[in-house]
């Protein structure tokens, strides 16, 4: 399985934007689908975006849908995850992790629920 690593988070302020990355290991990195994923404190991990790499596809919750867009580098074997007009509820560890299945919502939701080998994640602190 694909190990993955994340980073690019900080401190910023409402309304400021980051870019975050999540670096694959492997080189047939291509052919997953790569989701993104935040836990704030006291709440449950949810997913909020996900690209399938070998074709493009992507997916954003309602949260995030027009200020967040995800992208891969095939050559960097690297997903980003723009963030622009940040809020303090955007405040959280983000990390990211393979869906057993295409990038829709349904398989994002179960990968946030089942998977055991998440990674330290990126703090992302959003101030207001």
């Amino acid at each position: 399985e694909v190990q993955l690593v994340e980073s690019g988070g900080g401190l910023v302020q409402a309304g400021g934007s980051l870019r975050l990355s999540c670096a694959a290991s492997r080189s047939s990195a291509d052919d997953y689908v790569i989701g993104w994923f935040r836990q704030a404190p006291g709440k449950e991990r949810e997913g909020i975006s996900c690209i399938s790499i070998s074709e493009g596809t992507t997916w954003y919750s309602d949260s995030v849908a027009g200020r967040f867009t995800i992208s891969s580098d095939f050559a960097k074997k690297t997903v980003y995850l723009q963030m622009n007009s940040l809020k303090p509820e955007d405040t959280a560890v983000y990390y990211c992790a393979p869906l057993s299945g295409a990038c829709l919502f349904g398989y994002v939701a179960v990968t946030a629920y089942k998977y055991d080998r998440w990674g330290q994640g990126t703090q992302v602190t959003v101030s207001s």
